[in-house]
């Protein structure tokens, strides 16, 4: 059997990655592809933890990374068995995530990496790019209330660190929804055709 790949779509808060990753998954799908949509923080004990944590804003910027590591060791395991199995992984948020936030409260990248180590290396890192202030009225649009990080001058340090991620494929995420999944499927499709 062939192996699988792995997908990261990345972006600050309210860059539409929930919705480009389901819609490039439902894509993937229609074109043949077995592939499956995961998200972090994900769904297991730790990242439930971890979810009331950030909503409540009480975490500190260490305390917030060793979570999302401690999180990482179960998703990691899960994403390794699925991409072995032959099946096309996208994540909404992986690693990139605790480089982005985490490093804009000031954390060191060398520890944040040291935390990941065990995490594989997506196949085709993905970063929605999207100007904070469109980003956040997207965010107040949405309606309900706003994590403690949705704040411009900290999307803002947030953007700047995913724009410096080396191996990304950056995406207009300010275009409309359609127009930025066309984008999103021109990469991905030339990554597939490399197979």
């Amino acid at each position: 059997m062939k192996k699988g790949i792995f997908i990261v779509v990345e972006g600050i808060d309210g860059s539409g990655k929930g919705t480009q990753s389901q819609m490039l998954c439902d894509w993937l799908n229609e074109q043949g592809f077995d592939s499956v949509l995961t998200v972090e923080p994900t769904d297991g004990e730790i990242g439930r933890v971890l979810r009331k944590g950030l909503e409540k804003g009480s975490l500190k910027p260490a305390s917030e990374a060793l979570l999302f590591a401690a999180d990482r060791v179960e998703h990691a395991g899960w994403i390794v068995a699925e991409t072995d199995s032959g099946r096309i992984v996208v994540s909404d948020r992986y690693l990139q995530s605790s480089f982005a936030y985490q490093g804009a409260h000031g954390l060191d990248a060398k520890w944040i990496m040291e935390l990941n180590r065990f995490a594989p290396v997506p196949d085709l890192l993905i970063i929605l790019d999207i100007d904070p202030k469109l980003a956040l009225e997207r965010v107040n649009r949405r309606g309900g209330k706003t994590d403690y990080f949705e704040k411009l001058d900290f999307l803002s340090k947030v953007r700047e660190i995913y724009l410096n991620q080396p191996d990304g494929f950056i995406i207009d995420a300010s275009k409309p929804v359609e127009a930025v999944q066309v984008d999103i499927q021109r990469v991905v499709g030339s990554i597939l055709k490399g197979l």
